[in-house]
């Protein structure tokens, strides 16, 4: 089958690699309908390099046709349609009852101190075959597959698979109070759909990004939107009483803009030898941290912060005398996905389509151009929000 695989630093290609096949009788395969690409997706092409290995697979936002079953399983069957969580997880373990199954035992990667293992996410996270390809291999499959429905559209149900999911965990870890305001700091894929869901919620939302693409976006829906100037703080605490917001979203996560010092060492980390670049990235990673700087200076005293972006530093320096003060909470993670589905998949298939599912996508192509669409992706190019690959 046709696969985007990764080669180096910056550069992945659509190879042919072997098709995947039932391995444990809890498995499925499916044929890939539609998968895409995330911004998680673009820290393996800049910056994992030392964890992943040529010839990986990537991608874990994808759904499909269920193709082949494995012996054991019992709710789905050849020819159900399926979207696929990006986290693998059993769904009995201790952590899976609790709803979290980022945290699942049964596929927790011990040997490497991480959660459980993810679709297209280097060694860390179990090294599993991606979904950006033609078919794919469900591990677990009655627990995590999502069988959907036959009538609508792929884009109303994809995003179930991963970034929706995490904008609605980020907008409940946020506990914006009844009447509250919402800031959501960066309106990228996540970001998007974390304001809309703010203002499906009730909330006064108001988002900061630097892309005009992505405000202009944002206020189709209702939102508030400033520039990432260098006052914008000001700006935030002028539109909220001198006080702040509430509560904030943090989807920008360890490739903020601004630090640029950082930027060019998080790359060289990629550059030295993988042993060496793994240590250095497990013992000293340090991440941009522009944006969080923003949302501690931000929220409001007793205030909340949602980080809904990706951080991976092992040594970033954390303003604790600040969070001590404002007596701030902080909640994070990766996100639970199978734990907001049953909440999700009404609003995914309600007629008015409320949180914009599909109003997001800006780019779907085939699997063939998808090389060129990290960079463009990763460049902010051509007005690009969200891509999507159909197989």
């Amino acid at each position: 089958m046709r696969a985007l695989t990764w080669q180096r630093a910056e550069h992945v290609s659509v190879e042919q690699v072997p098709d995947p096949t039932i391995l444990q009788p809890t498995d499925v395969i499916i044929r890939v309908t539609s998968a895409a690409i995330c911004g998680s997706d673009i820290h393996l092409f800049d910056l994992f390099g030392p964890f992943l290995s040529k010839g990986d697979v990537l991608g874990h936002e994808t759904m499909g046709i269920v193709e082949e079953v494995g012996s054991a399983i019992q709710t789905l069957a050849v020819g159900d349609r399926v979207v696929i969580p990006f986290v693998i997880a059993c769904g009995h373990c201790f952590f899976c009852s609790r709803g979290l199954p980022t945290q699942c035992e049964t596929t927790q990667q011990t040997e490497h101190g991480t959660g459980a293992a993810l679709y297209g996410y280097t060694e860390l996270y179990g090294s599993i075959p991606g979904g950006q390809a033609e078919r794919l291999r469900v591990p677990l499959a009655d627990f995590n597959a999502t069988k959907i429905a036959t009538d609508l559209p792929d884009l109303r149900y994809l995003f179930l698979s991963d970034i929706l999911p995490t904008a609605w965990q980020g907008v409940q870890y946020a506990n914006v109070p009844q009447g509250g305001t919402l800031a959501v700091l960066g309106l990228g894929p996540v970001g998007q759909f974390a304001a809309r869901i703010g203002k499906y919620l009730g909330h006064r939302v108001i988002a900061v990004e630097p892309v005009p693409e992505r405000r202009a976006l944002a206020e189709r829906w209702g939102i508030e939107t400033l520039d990432a100037t260098d006052d914008v703080l000001d700006q935030l605490l002028q539109r909220t009483a001198g006080r702040g917001p509430d509560s904030v979203v943090e989807a920008v996560g360890m490739e903020a803009h601004g630090q640029a010092g950082l930027g060019v060492a998080q790359r060289a980390v990629g550059l030295l030898p993988k042993p060496v670049a793994q240590k250095v990235m497990t013992t000293g990673g340090v991440d941009r941290l522009t944006a969080l700087d923003l949302a501690i200076d931000a929220v409001r005293r007793g205030g909340t912060i949602s980080l809904s972006g990706v951080y991976v530093g092992t040594a970033d320096p954390m303003p604790l005398m600040t969070l001590f003060d404002k007596q701030v909470a902080i909640r994070m993670g990766q996100c639970n996905v199978q734990a907001w589905r049953d909440e999700l998949l009404p609003l995914v298939e309600d007629p008015a389509d409320p949180l914009g599912t599909m109003d997001l996508v800006t780019h779907e192509v085939g699997l063939d151009q998808a090389p060129e669409m990290y960079e463009l992706f990763r460049d902010k190019k051509d007005g690009c929000i969200k891509v999507v690959l159909h197989p």
